[in-house]
């Protein structure tokens, strides 16, 4: 019945998911969520990981995943079912790809799946940031227990509101993400290369 579940899981991301395995975290969250397979902690290594390994990141994720609820055989029901749908997709577009052409209606649809794409991937970002760089734990804010604290807009309201929030803040990864940003966006650094790197900062300074 796992392995059902693992394939049919998996089935229904490889189906209704648009651009790429970045894209597709989103939903692959929402499932590992939903059946339990692991906590977000585990989910943002399992995305560090899946850059990491070589091979898509939408199939890597799946067999991780996989692998990690229901052994070799859960790995395999997982990774064909988030890559069977676009296998099947691709043979049949190749097929009809000459009517496809200069269609207005595909064009159409393509105009509004393209920012919604966007939006996806940056909602990925956003899944993995909160337990990447964020302790909810050492908030009173972000864990949302502050129930019958103070909130009048005084000096010594607004700094206690920053330090709480700054108590919820991973000062490390924080800086390994504003540096991967700028080592990534301006010097062009291979992504191999700020992997390699990050993984010795987080030996020396997480350890």
């Amino acid at each position: 019945m796992i392995y059902l579940t693992l394939f049919f899981s998996f089935f229904r991301i490889g189906i209704f998911s648009f651009g790429g395995g970045l894209a597709m975290l989103p939903l692959i969250f929402q499932t590992v969520q939903q059946f339990g397979f692991m906590s977000a902690e585990e989910f943002s290594n399992l995305v560090a990981l899946s850059q990491v390994t070589p091979g898509p990141v939408a199939v890597n994720a799946a067999t991780f995943i996989g692998y990690n609820f229901a052994g070799v055989t859960g790995a395999v029901c997982a990774t064909l079912g988030v890559a069977l749908p676009s296998f099947l997709l691709i043979i049949t577009v190749i097929k009809f790809l000459d009517r496809f052409n200069n269609n207005k209606g595909i064009e159409a649809a393509f105009s509004g799946i393209r920012p919604a794409t966007v939006g996806l991937i940056a909602a990925a970002a956003v899944f993995v940031g909160e337990s990447a760089l964020i302790n909810m734990e050492n908030s009173i804010l972000l864990n949302g227990s502050a129930t019958g604290v103070c909130n009048e807009l005084t000096w010594g309201y607004i700094k206690w509101v920053l330090e709480d929030l700054a108590r919820g803040v991973e000062i490390i990864p924080c800086l390994v993400f504003v540096v991967t940003v700028i080592l990534a966006a301006k010097f062009k650094m291979s992504p191999v290369k700020i992997i390699m790197i990050m993984a010795v900062v987080g030996i020396i300074f997480c350890s």
